[in-house]
């Protein structure tokens, strides 16, 4: 299913000017990341699943015809573990290998991810066709993924239009998809005339997790009153209904491309990465273990991503939020 015309604009890999001269001017004290609370640390390091494989599929994965990214754990359900699921969804014109070294990242703590090669995945479908494709190689007895997986933990990650995808893949799906991370969702005035879908005030399950960068004009933290509709983080926030479990935060002196380190810049293949991939590490990884696996940081006020580091310089997060009591 493609998406109207001009959506193709919404910039998930185009060098844009504003933001390589915000890269220009990158303050000498951003130029690093370093997790500051004892559960951001824990997730930011490499997870006990140290080995992970990376293969495409042989077959279209999804309903248009495309292919699947894999990464898992190289010793798949060992000691009869069995993994919950990731689906990741690609920024616009994007491939998932561009986003390799977060997805091995959130593999290393034990989550199978499963990353269509759709460019355009807004609508959702191909991220949720995805899902299907793993829990049917669940239950295949010629699968080596066999009874490895926990198709009753699924989760979904998405970056740019890819976290509208996750979200539309999250209506659609009524209870399959337990909780998103929505990284970098652009503001609805960067689709034109209008984005189709999704709408996150149709939310009727789960939970989701905002994440932008302080630096990041496509996906603002915040936004002025006299702008109407989801314009900012903050408005896609309050537009969740309340009874959702809901948590925001901002990347302070990140970007739109730095999902794409490798994890600096200077391997990245999307342009405008600013610092990297570094501080997407910690938090998001937390969260899929807090929503899938039971273990987290998000309570209202005194979980750690609220807490501040000593220097107000080395901020790591801001316009943090959430509804968790």
């Amino acid at each position: 299913m493609k998406m109207i015309a001009a959506l193709a604009i919404m910039a998930a890999c185009l060098p844009l000017p504003a933001l390589a001269q915000t890269n220009a001017a990158r303050p000498k004290q951003f130029s690093s990341y370093e997790p500051y609370g004892e559960i951001e640390k824990k997730y930011y390091a490499r997870g006990p699943w140290k080995d992970v494989t990376v293969r495409e599929t042989e077959k279209p994965c999804d309903s248009a015809g495309n292919k699947c990214l894999l990464i898992y754990p190289a010793n798949l359900g060992a000691n009869g573990f069995r993994h919950p699921i990731v689906a990741y969804g690609n920024g616009t014109n994007a491939n998932p290998i561009e986003a390799a070294y977060f997805l091995k990242h959130l593999a290393s703590w034990g989550f199978f991810v499963v990353a269509s090669e759709d460019k355009q995945t807004l609508p959702g479908i191909t991220i949720l066709d995805s899902v299907k494709f793993l829990i049917a190689a669940n239950s295949d007895p010629s699968s080596i993924f066999l009874n490895k997986l926990d198709a009753g933990q699924i989760g979904a990650v998405g970056y740019s239009q890819g976290a509208f995808g996750v979200i539309s893949a999250m209506i659609k799906s009524p209870g399959l998809i337990k909780t998103v991370i929505a990284i970098e969702l652009p503001a609805k005035s960067w689709c034109k005339p209008a984005c189709p879908d999704p709408d996150v005030r149709h939310l009727t399950q789960g939970s989701i997790f905002f994440v932008t960068g302080s630096d990041d004009p496509i996906a603002p933290p915040t936004q002025s009153p006299r702008l109407a509709g989801e314009q900012s983080i903050e408005a896609y926030y309050n537009a969740v209904p309340d009874n959702l479990i809901k948590v925001k935060g901002t990347l302070t002196g990140a970007s739109h491309n730095d999902i794409s380190g490798q994890p600096d810049c200077a391997r990245a293949t999307a342009s405008a990465c600013v610092i990297g991939v570094y501080g997407y590490l910690g938090y998001p990884a937390a969260w899929l273990m807090y929503q899938l696996q039971g273990d987290g940081a998000f309570v209202q006020e005194t979980g750690e991503m609220f807490k501040r580091p000593p220097q107000p310089a080395s901020r790591n997060y801001d316009y943090v939020a959430s509804n968790i009591h």
